[in-house]
């Protein structure tokens, strides 16, 4: 690793996740979905759970994740 890579903002950001808000502890230009495992770019992120700390890349996601018992398989 060079001195450039280390303070590089490429690659997936550590995320402290807040009410209303969030903190980048380390940086990166995205997070993964708790769900889908899908690349959420940070400035497209929208849905977390500040309980769970976790991300989610759309509301059908965070559904998921909260009532699983409610969302219909497949």
């Amino acid at each position: 690793m060079n001195r450039f890579e280390r303070f590089s903002a490429s690659g997936e950001a550590e995320v402290r996740y807040l009410d209303g808000d969030f903190r980048v502890v380390r940086p990166g230009t995205f997070v993964r979905c708790a769900v889908t495992g899908q690349s959420i770019p940070l400035d497209e992120l929208r849905y977390w759970s500040v309980d769970l700390q976790e991300a989610y890349a759309t509301p059908q996601a965070v559904l998921a994740r909260l009532h699983p018992d409610r969302v219909k398989a497949g």
